[in-house]
């Protein structure tokens, strides 16, 4: 095995932290010596070990001498666990390949350098671009202090999110919709509309055996939820919070006494700010959300600039008709150089499904140049 395979493989082992370590990263670890793997792990769960202790529990013989491969940056700072970089100087590790740069400002630089100074040799930005899509979530929300959001919405092949009699289930399959179910699991919130909520009256769970569901988030700007809603209902089993810009204050005492938490967050036109909403949750320690909104709240999210990346499964279905909803609504930019960009990252079939997975770019990457 060379070097690429062997950080490839803490890759690997790193994605099977996902959904589990937030607000941390999913990071995966190996140890090799006399070009053989002796030890492996990675972030299992938040709260436990580093990816790091983790392969050194699973040694098979001493690690001196050996070299360890990391996705990201080992950690120097006391956190919920001592630090990574003390346990790899410990077992006489002499030399450690790097993969992303810890932004974090606890870390940012420190780890490799306390590693050198000790006489470690450090190799970084070894397969970066590679590990780094390993964590954007991380980066986003450790250098911003807020959710990274990624909108996910269903359409058929023209366009449309539901008839033009409101309709919408279903329109993916099933082995989309199981999907849509794993996603749930690996973001810290879920977030829809009032109007998804009355029209549907969804549960926003996960309904999968050993996966956790996340914290529901519901913009509902009058606090028109209703009370026999099942999102009221089960507010006491799944974590929810309602975000509203002018509700009457008994219908939030009653909320609240549902279980759920309810914040005020209005802007100048009586809606719900989003960008104050984001604030606020990256401030409870949410790292990310999916956005499962329609075109009214997915609009107000995209003109917010809230949202980083765009999930899109498009069904071999034609439901046509003028009227029908769209995934997108509000006024809409005027000229087609005023339109959102957005960078294709992947597609993949998913059961008769296609999933088009988009990055939004960033003010200033603008439009593509006519030809």
């Amino acid at each position: 095995m060379e070097e690429q395979d062997f950080m490839r493989r803490a890759i690997e082992l790193a994605g099977r932290g996902r959904g589990w370590t937030s607000p941390n990263p999913v990071v995966g670890a190996v140890i090799v010596k006399d070009g053989q793997i002796i030890g492996e792990g990675y972030h299992a769960r938040f709260g436990g070990l580093h990816a790091e202790r983790n392969a050194i529990a699973s040694l098979t013989k001493e690690a001196r001498g050996a070299v360890m491969y990391v996705t990201l940056e080992p950690c120097c700072h006391h956190g919920k666990t001592p630090p990574c970089t003390e346990a790899i100087l410990e077992q006489g590790i002499a030399r450690v390949v790097i993969g992303s740069r810890d932004p974090n400002p606890k870390v940012a630089g420190k780890g490799a350098a306390l590693l050198r100074e000790a006489g470690v040799e450090v190799v970084e930005d070894f397969l970066r671009d590679e590990c780094d899509r390993l964590n954007p979530v991380f980066f986003h929300y450790i250098t911003s202090g807020t959710p990274y959001v990624v909108m996910k919405y269903a359409m058929t092949l023209d366009g449309k999110i539901a008839t033009h009699t409101g309709a919408s289930k279903w329109i993916t399959g099933e082995k989309a919709r199981e999907w849509v179910h794993q996603l749930r699991h690996q973001y810290m919130g879920i977030m829809a509309g009032i109007g998804t909520v009355l029209a549907d009256d969804p549960l926003l769970n996960v309904r999968l055996e050993g996966k956790k569901s996340p914290v529901r988030i519901i913009c509902d700007s009058k606090l028109r939820l209703p009370k026999d809603s099942r999102i009221l209902r089960t507010a006491k089993e799944y974590p929810t919070i309602v975000a509203h810009a002018a509700g009457d204050p008994e219908t939030a005492a009653c909320l609240k006494r549902s279980g759920v938490q309810v914040v005020a967050v209005p802007d100048g036109d009586g809606r719900v700010d989003l960008k104050k909403l984001m604030r606020f949750l990256g401030s409870q320690g949410l790292d990310s959300i999916l956005l499962e909104g329609g075109g009214e709240l997915n609009e107000s999210a995209l003109q917010a600039g809230i949202v980083q990346e765009v999930k899109v499964f498009v069904a071999p279905k034609l439901f046509g008709g003028s009227k029908a909803k769209t995934p997108v609504s509000g006024r809409g930019v005027a000229l087609p150089g005023e339109a959102r960009m957005l960078s294709l990252e992947a597609i993949s079939q998913v059961g008769e499904d296609l999933l088009l997975e988009y990055q939004v770019r960033k003010e200033g990457q603008g439009c593509l140049p006519e030809s």
